[in-house]
């Protein structure tokens, strides 16, 4: 190669030198655009990372307002109908419905959504109420049946020749559970509506649950089965050596309007079959308790004893101990003192829909709320059950 040559190449290659020049220059200007582009990602993925820490961590949020943000707009929705009578925003929301229901009616009802309607359960579940012993079901019909079988099948000896005789056969009951309307009608100034500082979910949801626990309560202890439960005093009661099956067995305290020295309480436990004993209760009022509270043994100690522990029930000869205030007072011949396995002894059946109607014109300037629930109980093992009888015989 002479050196005349070299200028030649060296010319040739000048335009190649360039464009991988101008080519390196392009890929670090289109990283340092990808760089900022991946710190503003970053950045704007930080600041909403801790815009939702400061939203978990927020202080006296609302229970009823604790939603997901996917039922926000129901819950916007029935704030809004609740509110103003606005509806608009609940036909572009699809309700809770049950297919072929014969309850949900088109009268302009709306279901209440699902976080208004758990907050009404839990109160009732609280509430001094056999509600807490007895067994609740959810049911989608207008009635529950109960399938007892109280017989015993027939058994004898045989031998290994002699031919084996037909024995008794089991008898199947069923107890039908009929459903009733349970129903309040708070009312609010349209005034107090308008305030955006007043939680009215919270305050119907704690109206409709007070009058419903109460409704409830005294229904299960002493309804008549007329529009509304049939409750445990409702069926008739009898000496319990003469017990039969569709009555509930009694002892007597052996004193007229007392209790005596506690022996009754004893014979009253022992009353029960020791299948039921395992899982029973003691139920009484306040006044009740006042009086059984203070018997004692031959040796001096309380027959009752208080709760070792926080939200443990008192006892009573080892039994827990539920106080509902709709037994009766302790008076002559009065069946103020229960006991037995109630989960098994008596049945609560209850619909799992709560329905709420606005009625802003029939008490002007206030607003009505109508609020439904289908509920129905009765005693389902009416061997489970014994009560007290404050009297002599």
């Amino acid at each position: 190669m002479s050196n005349e040559d070299i200028p030649a190449m060296a010319d040739q290659a000048a335009p190649l030198t360039q464009e991988i020049t101008q080519a390196v220059s392009g890929f670090l200007r289109e990283f340092r655009g990808f760089q900022d582009v991946v710190r503003v990602k970053f950045k704007q993925t930080e600041e909403r990372m801790t815009m939702l820490d400061r939203k978990t961590h927020r202080a006296g949020r609302p229970h009823l307002a604790a939603a997901a943000e996917a039922d926000a707009p129901h819950q916007k929705a029935f704030c809004g109908y609740i509110r103003t009578g606005d509806d608009t925003g609940l036909r572009g929301v699809m309700p809770e419905s049950k297919g072929l229901s014969t309850t949900v009616n088109s009268d302009g009802g709306y279901l209440v959504d699902p976080q208004t309607a758990e907050t009404v359960k839990s109160v009732l579940q609280s509430t001094a109420s056999i509600r807490a012993v007895a067994s609740v079901v959810t049911v989608e019909a207008t009635s529950f049946d109960v399938l007892i079988d109280h017989s015993d099948t027939g058994a004898g000896w045989a031998t290994e020749t002699d031919p084996t005789a037909e024995s008794g056969t089991p008898l199947i009951d069923r107890i039908t559970i009929a459903l009733h309307e349970l129903s309040a009608l708070p009312k609010a100034s349209q005034r107090l509506l308008d305030d955006s500082a007043f939680d009215i979910e919270g305050w119907l949801a704690g109206r409709i649950a007070d009058k419903f626990a109460r409704a409830e309560a005294a229904a299960f202890i002493s309804g008549d089965g007329v529009d509304k439960p049939t409750g445990i005093l409702s069926h008739p009661v009898v000496a319990n050596d003469s017990w039969s099956w569709g009555n509930l067995g009694y002892v007597a305290s052996g004193e007229d309007g007392g209790i005596g020295d506690g022996d009754a309480i004893i014979d009253l436990v022992y009353a029960l079959g020791a299948q039921y004993r395992a899982n029973a209760s003691f139920v009484m009022n306040s006044k009740t308790a006042g009086l059984v509270r203070k018997l004692k043994d031959a040796d001096g100690r309380f027959l009752w004893s208080d709760g070792l522990a926080a939200g443990e029930p008192a006892r009573l000869l080892g039994y827990p101990v539920l106080i509902a205030e709709d037994m009766p007072d302790a008076a002559t011949d009065a069946f103020a003192l229960g006991f037995g396995d109630f989960a098994a002894g008596y049945t609560i059946a209850e619909r799992p829909d709560l329905r709420v109607l606005r009625d802003p014109f029939s008490a002007k300037p206030h607003v009505l709320f109508y609020a439904t629930k289908r509920v129905g109980g009765d005693v389902s093992d009416f061997a489970a059950i014994k009560l007290l009888k404050f009297g002599l015989s």
